[in-house]
């Protein structure tokens, strides 16, 4: 366990490493980190009084896996960011291994939090599946976003299905006709991934309702589940486990995508249709959703993805591991769920040139930050596309790819089939690159740890015209809005 006062405990080594993260130069510029230590999962998202709150899975004094807070970050305009004192300590009973990931939903105004408290038993000696895991749901409350409510336990192991393993968590709830319900991610004791339901009139008392599984195994666990609306269409995201590389589907060792779901609570039936990826790039997992008071969907993601064969080890050093998409608004457009660029990015923009593809030439960067928006004459012609000395695009047999060496610190080869390319927009950090393909009809998101930021972007080969826009991009303002 760690609670509030132990935390400040350990300021003095806290500000050394703070210093020592300050010194790194793959600290990313529009992209959240932790401000020490590691980064996974957003968690709590949601937008309150016009102020936007981003949780995140955090162990502050060490860059690897260690116990859970949730760190806290906020934002009026996507550009300007507050650093806030962590939010949740795992400092109960049943949250003393960790606070594991949750979400906030918004009601009788104020925000009400779920959460998973995690408790790994250690009197003998557990698979950690099947037995020697407590999975608590946790429920607690804020009237501003800063300060929590006493925790309240609302489900254990014993109120899920007899049939579950040790393995349910990452509550989302959401609103069906005037009734509560929460989704968490499962497996069950045949290693079979699933999505629970549960139903409550008040947000307190909840019982469980439903699950969604597919007729055939489709992952021996389904973690982060969203459910939510677009355009009339219900989507159910998830990040499924076990999924064997199909081509040039399910290229990473987990997922995170979405299915589109046909669902009638009254009668307890669904149809869940066919599972996409949500990115096909090296580092996403764990999305969250949330609708802001503008109306739109915001997703964010975790730029990492656990157990994988590739590593992040180049900041570790400096004491931070880990980091968040950039956020993305959702669409549904013909029968397709599309990702785009936050429109606030826009306000990053600087030192704009536009030009021709045959007449780019090389655009030399100093910091490797910009923004490249391609549009193509001939959407089915080939492509090559160097964005750093060992990054490329490529798209050559109807097959688009994202190439990467030395920089890729094991990352290699991401693909993506398609039947053609009308526009390409890359986003390009100091560590990270975000590209969406087709209007974000498709995404690749990778981490990317070049020895030097001073990079040169060229077109390598190209047999099509077209237009080209770049920009050098600033970066995110965070204050330090600490109290302790």
């Amino acid at each position: 366990m760690m609670n509030k006062e132990e935390y400040v405990e350990k300021k003095p080594s806290y500000q050394y490493m703070r210093e020592t993260v300050g010194k790194d130069e793959n600290r990313l510029h529009f992209h959240l980190m932790p401000p020490t230590g590691w980064m996974n999962d957003p968690n709590g998202l949601c937008q309150f009084r016009g102020i936007n709150h981003i949780y995140f899975q955090y162990t502050p004094f060490l860059a690897g896996w260690g116990t859970k807070l949730w760190g806290h970050y906020t934002t009026t305009d996507w550009i300007y960011f507050q650093e806030h004192d962590p939010f949740l300590f795992p400092d109960c009973d049943w949250d003393r291994d960790g606070v594991y990931s949750g979400s906030a939903f918004v009601a009788e105004d104020k925000i009400h939090y779920f959460y998973t408290g995690n408790v790994k038993l250690q009197d003998q000696e557990y698979d950690y599946i099947l037995e020697g895991r407590e999975q608590n749901t946790i429920h607690l409350t804020s009237i501003d976003g800063m300060q929590a409510s006493k925790k309240q336990l609302l489900m254990t192991n014993t109120d899920y299905p007899t049939d579950m393993s040790k393995h349910v968590r990452d509550p989302k709830v959401f609103v069906q006709d005037g009734r509560y319900y929460m989704v968490q991610g499962a497996r069950d004791r045949e290693s079979k991934g699933c999505v629970l339901l549960f139903e409550s009139e008040d947000l307190e008392t909840w019982t469980y309702f439903d699950r969604i599984q597919p007729k055939e195994k489709f992952g021996y666990m389904w973690e982060c589940p969203d459910l939510f609306e677009l355009s009339g269409q219900k989507i159910l995201m998830a990040c499924p486990q076990g999924l064997e590389q199909e081509g040039h589907n399910y290229q990473n060792v987990y997922q995170c995508g979405w299915f589109p779901i046909e669902m009638d609570f009254k009668e307890k039936k669904y149809k869940l249709g066919e599972f996409h990826e949500l990115d096909k790039g090296f580092d996403i997992y764990a999305a969250q959703t949330f609708l802001d008071e503008k109306g739109r969907r915001i997703l964010i993601g975790w730029m990492g993805i656990p157990d994988a064969e590739y590593d992040n080890d180049a900041t570790v050093d400096y004491e931070w591991i880990h980091a968040l998409t950039m956020p993305r608004v959702l669409t549904f457009q013909n029968g397709k769920v599309i990702q785009a660029p936050l429109e606030e990015m826009k306000n990053l923009r600087k030192n704009k040139k536009a030009t021709t593809i045959q007449s780019f030439g090389q655009w030399k960067t100093t910091d490797s930050c910009f923004e490249l928006y391609i549009r193509r004459e001939d959407a089915c012609a080939e492509m090559e596309l160097r964005l750093r000395e060992d990054v490329t695009l490529i798209y050559r047999k109807q097959v688009f790819a994202l190439k990467m060496g030395k920089s890729g610190h094991g990352r290699r080869s991401r693909t993506i089939q398609l039947e053609s390319v009308r526009n390409v927009r890359v986003f390009s950090d100091t560590s990270a690159i975000e590209i969406f393909i087709n209007d974000g009809e498709e995404v690749m998101t990778t981490r990317v740890y070049s020895e030097g930021l001073e990079q040169t972007v060229e077109f390598l080969d190209s047999a099509t015209d077209g237009e080209v826009y770049v920009y050098d991009l600033g970066q995110f303002v965070i204050e330090d809005a600490r109290t302790v």
